[in-house]
């Protein structure tokens, strides 16, 4: 472990904000195809041999922890399409100075691993599940799989996983009639849904600003069916990206208002791709690249260095750019896509 005393100072982007939170996705791949993600017929993949193996990825992990990084989140893709990656949980469980690893997954292959990467030294998961209804799934996600998900939710809870937490991506006409029943099925199972509004990032070459509905549009309707949720305080630590509320039977959910009232001037996250480039936002068109350097043998010091330089530089507010444009599509085309697949969020990580 880093003794805190050994560590330099916590480097400050231009508008104050601390390099907090590391997501870090270990593949492109994914086995479900939803419609704010992946909704194309074709993709352009990253090349075998620029994929980190798991010691470069610990590597730049330690770097990572250099600058003040205490939270590292695993994503893809899908990230339990990555061979032995359990055993990766572990080798990353050695970097003690992190005080949480944490994997989002589609939920797909997790009964099959819960209890390995509970015993590896994971401290939490979330499971992204949009609806309850398996013909729905199969629309919204390209596969039949739902029955597979729920499987691997009631995994994890008897692996001993608690703090789970459920990310529903609310799209207008497509699943926007099942909040309530999402926290129904949140109490039921002992896990906390968190609602997101549909984005505008990477491959949603299809969003449009009449399918996103608000936050308030969410609590009203959960309001109708169970009466007024009361706002939560934020927790102590980074400020995390959705806001808590508690229903008056004392279910407790979240909801992640990006697109309507972004949270920029909060955020502390980035992100590592799976082939070591690394973003300091969503919508940033060009990432920094850290592979190269790794390889050609660049020590944790150095790699911190160069991360720590574009920290100090970083102004990004890209979500409240986006709000504040004067008319707003999707971020990307299909083809634009394909030509820079770093632009991807199954390539960057959500």
């Amino acid at each position: 472990m880093i003794p805190a005393a050994d560590l330099p100072p916590v480097p400050r982007d231009l508008l104050g904000r601390s390099l907090d939170s590391l997501r870090v996705s270990v593949t492109d791949r994914c086995n479900l195809r939803c419609r704010y993600c992946m909704p194309e017929e074709q993709y352009v993949w990253l090349p075998r041999p620029s994929i980190l193996d798991y010691e470069e990825i610990v590597r730049l992990a330690r770097a990572f922890v250099l600058l003040g990084v205490t939270k590292v989140r695993l994503t893809g893709g899908e990230p339990l399409l990555r061979h032995n990656f359990a055993e990766f949980v572990g080798m990353l469980r050695g970097v003690t100075a992190l005080q949480e690893i944490a994997l989002t997954t589609n939920g797909v292959l997790l009964g099959a691993h819960a209890q390995a990467l509970r015993d590896a030294g994971l401290d939490r998961l979330t499971v992204s599940l949009d609806t309850l209804r398996p013909e729905r799934f199969e629309r919204f996600a390209g596969r039949a799989r739902l029955a597979e998900v729920l499987e691997g939710i009631a995994a994890a809870r008897s692996a001993g996983f608690t703090g789970t937490k459920v990310n529903t991506v609310v799209v207008r006409g497509v699943n926007d009639d099942e909040p309530a029943d999402m926290v129904a099925f949140g109490r039921r199972e002992g896990v906390e849904v968190r609602f997101i509004e549909y984005m505008d990032v990477g491959g949603a070459t299809r969003w449009s600003p009449t399918d996103v509905v608000s936050r308030a549009e969410i609590l009203d309707r959960l309001a109708a069916r169970y009466g007024t949720p009361t706002p939560l305080p934020p927790t102590a630590g980074p400020a995390a990206p959705a806001e808590r509320f508690q229903l008056p039977d004392g279910t407790m959910f979240g909801v992640i208002a990006s697109t309507t009232a972004p949270f920029c001037r909060t955020c502390g996250r980035s992100r590592l791709t799976a082939d070591g480039m690394w973003y300091t936002c969503l919508y940033q068109d060009e990432g920094l690249d850290l592979k190269t350097p790794l390889r050609d043998g660049a020590g944790e010091d150095d790699l911190a260095a160069l991360v720590r330089a574009a920290w100090t530089r970083r102004a990004d507010r890209g979500a409240e750019l986006r709000l504040a444009g004067i008319e707003r599509g999707p971020l990307y085309a299909a083809e634009k896509l394909r030509a820079h697949p770093h632009r991807e969020m199954h390539t960057r990580g959500g």
